[in-house]
């Protein structure tokens, strides 16, 4: 889909660690700040436990799971907006994303200094929100610079975005992210070249030591009361506990080592799963004996446009979706049970597709 998630922080809070727990490209890890000097790109895989299940149901030789582009940028710090440490290069690299995950550092460890001095989630939240609020409000005063002289001009329009330019910088400068900001969809919209920082969807990962890794800690619980009014999830990961579960070499040693630790999934997994989620991606399946796939559409994506996804062809020449729901077919097992219960159903150019759909896409070119 062409969409992807960016992971930022602080320096030496770990990004770069569960950043390679959840790729096979793996970033360079240094106790040193500003140690990078690019962002790592990776495709992952989605773990979609549903695939194997509709594996064994349609004999399937092969599975295919979706995939989500997670870019890994270099740790950011106070002053990053004014060129400090790294500085507006990996601000660019920001600008690019769909949607942020903010990894934040909530373990001790001595060897690893702290770029703050001493280890406060909450800080470090807020350092990070400040440094990309200031970014924003640079671009939303020169647009409305320019703005000016469009009115000037005779400009119809310019008068209506001068207001909402004007409620924007006023919200950045009570230190509040775009995001927040309860102003209509339209208006949202006259500031979409921008690519404001803050107005992308946003979700926090905090970064435990390991005996943290099922509960979490103090740090974990002051982030969790700072966020409790944000529209956000806040999840868990020990980075280096999931680090060593990447390392076994099979699944079932992985499940050892995670039964252990009181874990049922490494929780990388769930956190590509939010990734997904966060960038307001959806699947629908096909599934056959040559594969079982999943396909990654957009919520909200009618059934022809979902068929481009799998070739244009099919969205040009659609004719009909033939749809089955997930726990249905599960349920009852085939295509022609489907059938029989009344479960099959045979969709148009309209239909909304929704999430676990397993389709067959009737087309003609």
């Amino acid at each position: 889909m062409g969409l992807n998630c960016g992971i930022i922080g602080l320096a030496n809070c770990g990004k770069t660690t569960i950043f390679n727990c959840m790729s096979n490209t793996k970033g360079q890890i240094t106790n040193f700040a500003f140690s990078s000097n690019k962002s790592n790109i990776a495709t992952v895989n989605v773990p979609d436990e549903r695939l194997f299940v509709l594996e064994k149901l349609v004999k399937a030789a092969k599975v295919v799971h979706a995939a989500v582009e997670i870019v890994d940028i270099p740790g950011l710090t106070k002053g990053s907006s004014k060129g400090e440490g790294v500085g507006n290069s990996f601000l660019s690299d920001i600008r690019q994303t769909d949607a942020l995950i903010h990894v934040i550092r909530c373990f001790d460890d001595e060897n690893l200094p702290h770029i703050e001095g001493s280890v406060n989630a909450v800080r470090d939240k807020e350092i990070i929100d400040l440094e990309l609020q200031i970014n924003d409000l640079d671009l939303i005063e020169r647009k409305i610079v320019r703005t000016e002289k469009l009115l000037k001009t005779g400009d119809k329009d310019a008068k209506h975005t001068l207001v909402v330019l004007a409620k924007y910088k006023a919200h950045l400068e009570s230190l509040e992210s775009a995001r927040t900001l309860d102003i209509p969809a339209e208006d949202r919209k006259l500031v979409r070249d921008l690519c404001l920082l803050t107005e992308k969807p946003m979700m926090y990962v905090c970064n435990v030591d390991d005996a943290s890794a099922v509960n979490g800690n103090s740090y974990v619980d002051k982030l969790k009361e700072a966020v409790k009014n944000e529209n956000t999830e806040v999840l868990i990961v020990a980075g280096k506990m999931e680090a060593d579960i990447a390392e076994l070499e099979t699944l079932e040693d992985q499940l050892v080592f995670l039964n252990d630790v009181g874990l049922t999934e490494p929780s990388v997994n769930k956190l590509i799963k939010s990734a997904y989620s966060l960038l307001n991606l959806r699947t629908f399946f096909t599934a056959g004996p040559k594969e079982a796939r999943a396909w990654t559409i957009k919520s909200g994506m009618t059934a022809p446009q979902a068929s481009g996804v799998i070739h244009s062809d099919l969205e040009r020449g659609f004719i009909r979706a033939e749809v089955m729901k997930y726990n249905d077919f599960v349920t009852l097992g085939t295509e022609h049970a489907c059938k029989e219960s009344g479960k099959f159903h045979v969709e148009g150019k309209h239909y909304i597709v929704e999430e676990g759909d397993i389709m067959h896409i009737r087309f003609n070119v």
